[in-house]
């Protein structure tokens, strides 16, 4: 006789499922790739375009990472962006969020370069436009 999916799931685990255990796993990296990238959809078309090639860039560059702690940081780093997201017709007013000051402690100087950069890059590009006189 073929046990059914009802024991079959139960099964597998007596505890219940905690939505933060749920969370807290990580996706292989094609599928966090493609949530990503469809978490983005809802995002204003400037914040999404930036968004969509920064992932694409991101991944590009790790794709050959062989060293398991660095590929575990990336995957868990980017599914926690990825909780952060908003989600539903609420999320066109999405502002971001504030750095953590504690994060700017563990930056290298080189990391800080570049956060630098970026706010300086997206200064112009959310700059208003003047209106020529």
């Amino acid at each position: 006789m073929r046990p059914s999916l009802i024991m079959l799931a139960k099964s597998v685990s007596k505890k219940p499922l905690n939505l933060k255990e749920a969370s807290a796993t990580l996706f292989p990296p094609i599928p966090l790739y493609r949530r990503l990238l469809r978490a983005h959809r809802a995002l204003p078309s400037d914040m999404r375009m930036l968004g969509d090639n920064y992932i694409k860039s991101e991944f590009r560059l790790h794709k050959d990472v062989t060293n398991n702690v660095h590929i575990i940081g990336f995957l868990s780093q980017w599914k926690m962006y990825l909780d952060q997201l908003p989600v539903g017709p609420d999320s066109k007013s999405f502002a971001g969020k504030k750095l953590d000051p504690t994060v700017f402690e563990k930056m290298s100087g080189e990391q800080l370069g570049q956060l630098y950069e970026v706010m300086h890059a997206t200064k112009d590009v959310w700059k208003p436009i003047e209106e020529d006189s």
